[in-house]
């Protein structure tokens, strides 16, 4: 009969937890993964004696906590489809913005219409028929009773105009 590898596991893992923390989560990538690997892998080792031979007790604990964590995501990926998920996500969400967020709209809005004022009145209606009304360049070129190409060479000129000015407050 084997020898019970129990106690030499639960001693190791006890003693030796941060430095297995660290390379499980060098493995999986998440800190909370780990320890949640750690803490299943601690779980089973108390419910369970009598492990089987092992060389080093650091790599078969690592292993056991990672066939874990693996197992527990491959449950989570089972369990939840796409949709649930984006369900998920649009629920933890809070679609209202914050008063910082509001402010800060409020003040690039601000911005945007004060350049728009700046800009030649052909140009600014291309702008607005294209982006905020979304009318084809076609349409605007039509309803303007101008050329496709002066359409899309009004709407390259602003779009220069907004980038500048966003590559100037950048700065």
């Amino acid at each position: 009969m084997a020898e019970d590898t129990q106690p030499v596991l639960l001693d190791y893992l006890t003693k030796r937890y941060a430095n297995l923390k660290l390379r499980l989560t060098r493995m999986l990538g998440s800190d909370d993964m780990a320890s949640d690997a750690l803490h299943d892998t601690w779980l089973r080792l108390k419910g369970k004696h009598d492990q089987g031979p092992f060389q080093s007790p650091g790599a078969y604990l690592v292993r056991m906590a990672h066939n874990i964590a693996v197992d527990a995501q491959r449950r989570r990926r089972r369990v939840l489809s796409g949709n649930d998920i984006d369900t998920l996500l649009n629920e933890m969400v809070d679609p209202a913005p914050g008063p910082e967020q509001t402010a800060e709209t409020r003040s690039d809005l601000e911005v945007l219409m004060k350049i728009m004022d700046r800009m030649p009145e052909r140009r600014r209606l291309v702008v607005v028929m294209v982006h905020w009304e979304d009318v084809t360049q076609k349409e605007a070129a039509k309803r303007l009773g101008v050329s496709l190409r002066t359409v899309a060479s009004e709407l390259k000129r602003a779009h220069e105009t907004l980038n500048a000015y966003i590559a100037a407050e950048k700065e």
